[in-house]
């Protein structure tokens, strides 16, 4: 089982970045999926997530409005657009399949992970 993230970079406040999560090795498409992002000495943090089928999405507040998580079931991969980027979503960020439970917005509530890809936000 592999996540590759990837889309990350610099990018000047204002901007925008997609991030995309490939998995492989199986298929995940009956499964929940996440993002994640850790920022230098803080804990990782939830960032969006969405259901199986992309009928529901969920966001931490810090990024309602300025972030999208959609899905493409038949490529195996998850994305997360990001607008209006802000130097404090400078951070890693991970991508991650849920486990069975009915939560989204703890780390416990995902089996695998990616290995992350770097954001950088300049001011």
């Amino acid at each position: 089982v592999q996540l590759q993230a990837s889309g990350g970079g610099l990018v000047q406040a204002g901007g925008s970045l997609r991030l995309s999560c490939a998995a492989s090795g199986r298929t995940f498409i009956s499964y929940g999926m996440g993002w994640f992002r850790q920022a230098p000495g803080k804990e990782r943090e939830f960032v969006a997530a969405i259901s199986w089928n992309g009928g529901n999405t969920y966001y931490a507040d810090s990024v309602k409005g300025r972030f999208t998580i959609s899905r493409d079931n038949a490529k195996n991969t998850v994305y997360l657009s990001m607008n209006s980027l802000k130097s404090e979503d400078t951070a890693v960020y991970y991508c991650a399949v849920k486990n069975r439970g009915s939560g989204y917005g703890s780390l416990s509530d995902y089996n695998y992970w990616g290995q992350g890809t770097q954001v950088t936000v300049s001011s």
